[in-house]
């Protein structure tokens, strides 16, 4: 940060005083400091606001219940094209994938491409995938260790 100094008029100096020149330039310069620091803190603050704002654009999908219900919440969603969503695996002791339906999918979308890798799973409380989808249609997906068992969800994008 810059200060700032103030020539304070002559008018108000007299040889048979202490000049207050150097006391005024101090107190200018302390106060255009003081203002510059909570402009900084100001634009720093609105920086942050704005970083906080950039994640929001981020979708949040639990994986599995708190009571161990197999479901993804929610299981039906829109986002728009190219927004991030966050797969987070919400369940003790089990463990979770998150796969495209080739046959559920745009055209031209590879399922496989958007799906977890065959061998990755979700296994602690808190683990994510996340992944970006960037052709506008409906897509379906599944855990594929619980797919018998419902565990199906679907993701429109707009």
């Amino acid at each position: 940060m810059s200060s700032a100094t103030m020539t304070v008029p002559s008018i108000f100096i007299s040889n048979s005083k202490p000049s207050i020149l150097p006391k005024a330039r101090m107190a200018v310069s302390m106060s255009a400091n003081k203002a510059f620091k909570q402009v900084g803190i100001g634009l720093a603050s609105t920086a942050m606001s704005a970083l906080l704002t950039t994640n929001a654009l981020a979708f949040d999908v639990l994986v599995g219940g708190k009571d161990g219900s197999l479901a993804f919440f929610p299981s039906e969603f829109s986002v728009k094209a190219g927004e991030q969503i966050v797969f987070t695996n919400n369940t003790e002791g089990l463990s979770h994938t998150v796969m495209f339906d080739e046959k559920k999918v745009p055209p031209g979308v590879v399922a496989s491409a958007i799906s977890m890798k065959e061998k990755e799973r979700l296994l602690a409380l808190g683990e994510a995938y996340s992944v970006s989808l960037t052709v506008k249609g409906t897509y379906t997906f599944y855990c594929s260790e619980h797919q018998k068992d419902g565990m199906v969800g679907k993701v429109t994008v707009n």
